[in-house]
C-alpha cells in the first residue's frame, strides 16, 4: 500500500526545526506511520507549500491508498499561494477514492476545501497540551477512537479552529478550548478523518517545540510561571530518565506511545479494510 504525506509547511519553518536538531513535521509523520505499520507501506512526501511542481519523481495522485496531512505554521484565512495550492490539492484528492487523515493544519485545509470555514479561535492559543478532550456519543462509537478513553489529553499547537463544517460532517470530540477537536466527513469519493491536535507528536519532539517557542508560550500565559514551563519541558524531554509518579500519572496518555498515537493506528487499520 502507498501512503502520501502532504507537508503543510513552507521551507523556512522546516529549516528552523532542522537547525534545532528536530525532525520536520513530515519526518515525524513518516517515522510514526512506519513504526505503527512495521514498515508495511511505501511512504512518499510532497511539499505543495514550497513549490507548484510538487509531484516529483513520476508521482501521480492516483498512486495512493491513504493521504496524511501534516501540521503547519500557516493560517488558512491568509489565502497566500502556498495555502491556495494546498486547498486546490485537497479538492483534487477528494475526487479520488482516498482515505485521508489530517491533524491540526490538515483539518483546516480539508475542512476549507470541502466548503467549511476556519477562524482564529476566540479562546486564544491552545498549546502543548490540549486538555480534557471529551468524546461524544459519535466519537465513542467511531473507529477513530477504538480503544481510546472517553476523555484524554493530546499534544497540540494552534491559534485557529473550524467555525463551520462541510455538509454532513460529524463532530467526534471537543473540549473547553474548541467545540471541534475532531471531525469526520465524506466528500466526493474520499473519506476524511481529521483532528485538531497532533497524535503524531511525541514528548521529546514537543519538548523541542517548547524550547523553540518559549517566549510565545510565556507571553501567551500558557503557563502560570516560568518554572512550570521548565518542569514540563524537562519532563517531556527526559521522562524515561526522570521518574516522577505525579507527572507520570498526570501525563500518562502523553508518554504512552501506543495511547497517544492510537488514532493513527486506528486509521492504519481502517486503510487495511
Amino acid at each position: 500500500m502507498n501512503i502520501l504525506i502532504v507537508d503543510g509547511n513552507e521551507k523556512g519553518a522546516s529549516e528552523r526545526y532542522k537547525k534545532r536538531g528536530m525532525a520536520t513535521q513530515y519526518d515525524v509523520y513518516s517515522k510514526v506511520i512506519n513504526k505503527i505499520s512495521n514498515n508495511e507501506f511505501n511512504v512518499s512526501v510532497i511539499h505543495p507549500a514550497i513549490t507548484d511542481d510538487y509531484l516529483t519523481n513520476g508521482l501521480s495522485l492516483d498512486d495512493f491508498d491513504g493521504i496524511v496531512w501534516t501540521g503547519s505554521l500557516l493560517n488558512i484565512y491568509d489565502m497566500t499561494p502556498p495555502i491556495l495550492r494546498q486547498i486546490d490539492l485537497a479538492k483534487n484528492l477528494f475526487t479520488k477514492k482516498n482515505k485521508i487523515f489530517g491533524s491540526c493544519w490538515g483539518l483546516h485545509v480539508l475542512v476549507t476545501a470541502a466548503g467549511g470555514k476556519v477562524r482564529k479561535n476566540p479562546n486564544g492559543l491552545e498549546a502543548v497540551v490540549a486538555k480534557n478532550i471529551k468524546l461524544n456519543e459519535n466519537g465513542i462509537s467511531h473507529k477513530l477512537y477504538k480503544g481510546k478513553k472517553d476523555s484524554f489529553d493530546a499534544f497540540c499547537w494552534h491559534y485557529d479552529e473550524a467555525e463551520f463544517l462541510p455538509e454532513n460532517s460529524i463532530v467526534l470530540s471537543s473540549n473547553a478550548k474548541s467545540k471541534i477537536q475532531s471531525v469526520v466527513f465524506e466528500k466526493d469519493q474520499s473519506h476524511v478523518w481529521a483532528v485538531q491536535y497532533h497524535p503524531e507528536f511525541d514528548p521529546n519532539w514537543i519538548a523541542g517545540l517548547m524550547e523553540q517557542r518559549k517566549e510565545i508560550l510565556l507571553k501567551e500565559k500558557a503557563y502560570n510561571t516560568e518554572k512550570e514551563f521548565i518542569d514540563q519541558k524537562n519532563y517531556f524531554n527526559s521522562f524515561k530518565k526522570l521518574p516522577n509518579k505525579y507527572l507520570e500519572e498526570k501525563y500518562s496518555y502523553l508518554i504512552d506511545e501506543k495511547m497517544h498515537t492510537l488514532e493513527l493506528a486506528n486509521w492504519i487499520e481502517y486503510l487495511r479494510e
